[in-house]
């Protein structure tokens, strides 16, 4: 693909992956413009010091952008990031549920605040450095979202509930690219970002220790800690905190010194169960419900269809048939149980490489 005159705006984080989207789409041809969205400038402590991690991509990105020689402008949008995705964060944890807030700053920030600033500014498209692909199947006139080529940093998943108008006016460079290669491009360009480590932590928060950032807005609760069984075996200091699958902080059980892990939790009681050991029956099923489902291409898989799924990041496909679908709400039924099925993270469905849409766990 080469731009002609086509004007791109990319999101450029500071990180090696939208510098090298930059380059690319510069390469071939396009009239490119960086900008870098400050949505989070919160300084925190570590090891003794005082970081704002923002700080330092903002210059970075900056840097990269006079190398490269692109115009380059920050636009600031903390306002509505702390509305539509740091609000959600905090009301989700409140009634006990564990949030994606990548997911949704992918579909309220980027894909939506900004991609509608960037067309403002004259651009005709965006481009991120996401690990996704795009494609217009020409049988279908429809736009499909395809999971990026480098199956360890495929971004697909955190894309799930982008629109078909989103897709049709995005551009993913990186997305035809392992990692490895990425970096070589960047060297060879001389990008000063080229070893700089992949960022950690919430979207645009970064290295924030989830429990420090949730006492900012939610107060510690003391109370018990149940086995299944219906023993006490501890006190936690908040059911919020935790999430299904945890193991950490919880000492070891019984005679088998199997380490405990977060099966449940009971908000009205203010009580935590766990269960010993990391294979315990209560940390798997083979069937979930999701709410607030979004199809990418607008139409729904068929009922009782093998597909795939995946209930958090990183994790390989599974198979799994829906069964019973009602406005933006289905039943998931998988081939194999599940661990640590959580509340309010997303599944995200595919057909092979092609990522379908997604939902909110309930």
């Amino acid at each position: 693909m080469t731009g002609s005159d086509k004007k791109v705006i990319v999101a450029m984080s500071g990180g090696v992956d939208s510098s090298v989207s930059a380059k690319l789409l510069q390469n071939q041809g396009y009239a490119v413009q960086g900008i870098y969205m400050r949505n989070w400038t919160e300084e925190f402590e570590k090891n003794g010091q005082i970081i704002c991690p923002q700080k330092t991509d903002e210059a970075d990105a900056r840097q990269v952008a006079a190398q490269i020689g692109i115009p380059f402008s920050v636009v600031n949008f903390e306002k509505e990031y702390a509305q539509n995705v740091l609000d959600y964060l905090f009301s989700e944890y409140a009634v006990g549920r564990t949030p994606n807030p990548d997911i949704l700053c992918n579909r309220e920030i980027k894909f939506k605040i900004f991609l509608e600033k960037a067309l403002s500014l004259g651009a005709d498209l965006v481009a991120t450095g996401h690990y996704v692909r795009n494609r217009l199947n020409l049988t279908t006139g429809l736009w499909e979202l395809l999971k990026g080529v480098d199956p360890n940093k495929d971004q697909s998943y955190f894309l799930a509930t982008i629109t078909q108008k989103q897709l049709s006016q995005a551009l993913f460079p990186v997305g035809e690219y392992h990692k490895p290669k990425v970096r070589e491009i960047a060297k060879q360009n001389g990008l000063i970002v080229h070893a700089k480590a992949d960022s950690q932590g919430l979207c645009f928060v970064g290295e924030v220790r989830i429990k420090h950032f949730l006492q900012t807005k939610l107060a510690p609760k003391t109370g018990d800690i149940m086995t299944v069984e219906g023993k006490k075996v501890g006190e936690h200091d908040g059911v919020w905190y935790y999430t299904i699958g945890q193991r950490r902080g919880f000492g070891y059980g019984g005679g088998s010194q199997l380490p405990y892990y977060v099966v449940g939790k009971d908000l009205e009681k203010n009580i935590l169960y766990v269960a010993e050991g990391p294979n315990h029956p209560a940390l798997f099923k083979n069937e979930l419900t999701a709410s607030n489902l979004h199809w990418i291409s607008g139409l729904t898989p068929k009922l009782g269809q093998t597909i795939q799924a995946k209930i958090r990041y990183r994790q390989t496909d599974q198979n799994c048939v829906i069964t019973e679908m009602a406005g933006d709400q289905a039943k998931v039924i998988f081939t194999e149980p599940q661990r640590a099925i959580t509340p309010g993270q997303f599944i995200v469905f595919y057909q092979e490489e092609v990522c379908l849409g997604g939902g909110i766990i309930n």
